[in-house]
């Protein structure tokens, strides 16, 4: 089990200057995963801070959906060590990550259309008084949550039947704030979106780290990638090639994508 306050402790560590000295949120070191006799990852690394979007891009293949389910407790390293604000965890399950601080929305949002907006926000986790569900309560940090958010969806209490795609990936995401979470693993939260959706997807993204939050972004739209993202990862046949910054030109993360270019190993 990991113990949440001991993450904390770290955190708050202070340096030599009497600074409070902040590792990391997020480090993952010489990540190693197998599946059979395929390797989907092959020592990976990966650093997010707070108020920091990192988006991780790649080719199909390339290893990002297994790096951030790794990072969600689906899988476990074969190898190498993930570290949540200095802490070594091991991050057995998807519950094990939830209570660290660790959420994610895959591309399967798992809502309930013929529930209202409160209702899919709170879904498995719904809020009591005795034996009867607090609804009222519940509402209310709906409501707070989509205005975190910058949503538009017009009351928490509208069928989620009734709402755009773009609505609905927000309505996944504010699932999310419900566990009081460190950082948030996004999927391909873009996917199948108009250009209008997008960037509405893309603006709660930013709503997010504005929050303090870190936020691992898997896109394969550079476009959107270069809207909100602070820094790019590159994953290229599940092996580390290229960091750039938000500025940098499309042709050299292109390059790094299809192998044009290869990174040498940082260590």
């Amino acid at each position: 089990m990991i113990d949440r306050d001991e993450v904390e402790q770290v955190a708050g560590r202070v340096d030599g200057n009497g600074t409070t000295a902040r590792p990391p949120l997020l480090e993952v070191s010489g990540a190693t995963k197998r599946f059979g006799a395929v390797e989907a990852l092959v020592d990976v690394d990966l650093v997010v801070h707070r108020h920091e979007v990192v988006a991780l891009v790649g080719d199909n293949a390339a290893g990002k959906s297994t790096l951030a389910r790794m990072v969600a407790g689906v899988h476990q390293p074969d190898a190498g060590t993930v570290r949540l604000e200095g802490v070594d965890v091991a991050l057995a399950s998807p519950s094990q990550a939830y209570q660290a601080g660790v959420a994610t929305v895959f591309q399967e949002l798992a809502l309930a259309d013929n529930l209202d907006v409160t209702a899919n926000i709170f879904l498995g986790r719904e809020l009591r008084v005795g034996r009867l569900l607090d609804e009222a309560r519940m509402e209310h940090l709906a409501h707070d949550y989509l205005q975190q958010l910058n949503s538009r969806i017009p009351s928490p209490r509208v069928r989620l039947s009734t709402l755009s795609a773009g609505q609905r990936q927000c309505v996944a995401i504010a699932r999310t704030l419900v566990g009081d979470p460190r950082l948030i693993v996004l999927d391909e939260p873009t996917a199948s979106l108009s250009v209008a959706q997008t960037a509405e997807v893309l603006n709660h993204v930013s709503s997010l780290r504005d929050l303090g939050l870190g936020v691992v972004l898997i896109s394969h739209n550079l476009t959107d990638v270069r809207a909100v993202a602070d820094r790019v990862e590159v994953l290229r046949h599940g092996r580390n090639n290229g960091s750039f910054d938000a500025e940098s030109p499309y042709e050299s993360v292109i390059a790094a994508i299809t192998g044009a270019t290869m990174v040498q190993r940082r260590r």
